[in-house]
């Protein structure tokens, strides 16, 4: 079998395979698993609040520990003013992306599934596709939440900096006194803007992979 199949790919395939269509909307099983994580965010969050009491117990507890761990956690990094404006985005993110993660772990998940090609009776059969996929194996998942990402920090860094003090931040060619090594440290951090620049640049691809 393997001889005689050796060319077809075993593992995991670069592009998410279509399981159905609506419409001209094609389904991929990884975009299936996200309505199904996504769903079940949703019921979670609606069962916790359905019934709101001032001492919470069973699965509001959990959620009120969940969210409020997540606040603490991310204020620390980018400070109280911030994260009024930031959590709504790190925390529903990283939320659904532990969610993702544990229905990655249920049995079945990338081994079910149906094949398109027949390969006689008495052969092994090779999956082709498989009926659900994990969220974070399809490039267009981790592209869109890194160019999503990208878009919201310039566009939270230039509401709290300006565009000023934007470039200020990364250049960084004020106080550095004046004389030879005052300009020599003005050209090291030049170097070190375009540097950063480029690390910007790269950044989404880098979050991506």
């Amino acid at each position: 079998h393997n001889g005689e199949h050796g060319e077809e790919h075993q593992g995991l395939t670069p592009n998410a395979p279509v399981i159905f269509e609506v419409g001209p909307m094609k389904i991929t099983n990884s975009m299936f698993v996200t309505f199904i994580v996504a769903l079940g965010i949703i019921i979670v969050a609606q069962l916790a609040t359905r019934i709101v009491q001032l001492i919470p117990s069973g699965l509001q507890n959990f959620v009120e520990y969940l969210v409020e761990g997540l606040y603490a956690f991310f204020e620390s990094i980018v400070g109280p003013h911030m994260m009024k404006q930031t959590f709504w985005f790190f925390g529903t993110t990283f939320i659904f992306i532990l969610f993702a993660n544990w229905f990655g772990l249920i049995p079945g998940l990338g081994t079910i599934g149906y094949t398109y090609k027949d390969y006689g009776l008495f052969h092994n059969h090779h999956l082709d596709a498989p009926l659900m996929r994990g969220v974070n194996a399809d490039v267009n998942m981790t592209l869109a939440m890194a160019g999503m990402f990208m878009v919201l920090w310039l566009y939270w860094s230039l509401k709290a900096l300006g565009p000023g003090g934007f470039l200020g931040h990364i250049f960084n060619v004020k106080g550095h006194g004046a004389g030879f090594f005052g300009l020599f440290l003005v050209l090291v951090f030049i170097f070190v803007g375009l540097i950063e620049i480029v690390s910007i640049g790269v950044r989404p691809v880098a979050l991506t992979l």
